[in-house]
């Protein structure tokens, strides 16, 4: 059970299709997204300022809930997603269009979101084109042995102790990573090896590009 969000930042596809325990939430025009990729979100919220208005749902089968929010206001239309399904009770959270488009102040404003969830006990991953990320604190995240591509780890805490990266190409054993120096960029995955990275204290954001060489 997920729930689902999609922004108005470059989008890509869905990586994992909408289950029926699943929610969907559309933060402004992001719900421009999902009605081209032939799904109707459960929730649009937003100033609609991306979109010029809010969506009319005309002619569709099962209409989604409206919330329409001011544009001058604390959070961006995403992070209001984005507690809106904490609100419902969601501990796993799918981010989709929070990478990339106009405005690097909206990604790293969706990095630090990755940040909040992991620091209260839940987790968020945010998908790109050929690209993933995540966040842990005080835990591990462990992968699949099929991973391909670049696995880097940085410190989203001004300290994070005891690290360990274990079945990647460079290994990491009880490392201290600071967020003003990037020790973990450019690890690799091994073809067959599962891949786990933990801390012990701290959070660290980890980053899987998947097509890169």
């Amino acid at each position: 059970m997920k729930c689902i969000i999609v922004g108005a930042g470059d989008f890509s596809g869905f990586v994992r299709p909408k289950e029926s325990t699943d929610i969907l939430i559309a933060a402004d025009a992001g719900y421009d997204y999902c009605i081209a990729a032939g799904v109707c979100p459960d929730i649009v919220i937003g100033d609609f300022d991306s979109r010029g208005s809010a969506p009319a749902a005309d002619g569709q089968k099962d209409k989604p809930e409206i919330i329409t929010v001011p544009c001058e206001k604390d959070d961006t239309d995403l992070h209001l997603a984005l507690h809106k399904g904490m609100e419902m009770g969601f501990d796993h959270f799918d981010i989709y269009g929070g990478l990339g488009g106009r405005r690097f102040s909206h990604t790293m404003a969706n990095i630090q979101i990755l940040a909040e969830l992991s620091e209260t006990g839940k987790q968020g991953i945010l998908y790109g084109k050929d690209i993933y990320i995540t966040s842990v604190t005080d835990g591990a995240v462990s992968f699949d042995s099929n991973e391909t591509g670049i696995l880097s780890v940085f410190s989203l805490s001004d300290i994070s102790e005891g690290v360990t990266i274990s079945g990647a190409k460079y290994l990491l054993n009880d490392a201290v990573l600071k967020n003003t120096f990037g020790l973990g960029v450019s690890n690799r995955f091994i073809p067959g090896q599962r891949a786990v990275v933990s801390v012990r204290k701290g959070t660290l954001l980890i980053v899987n590009e998947t097509a890169a060489e």
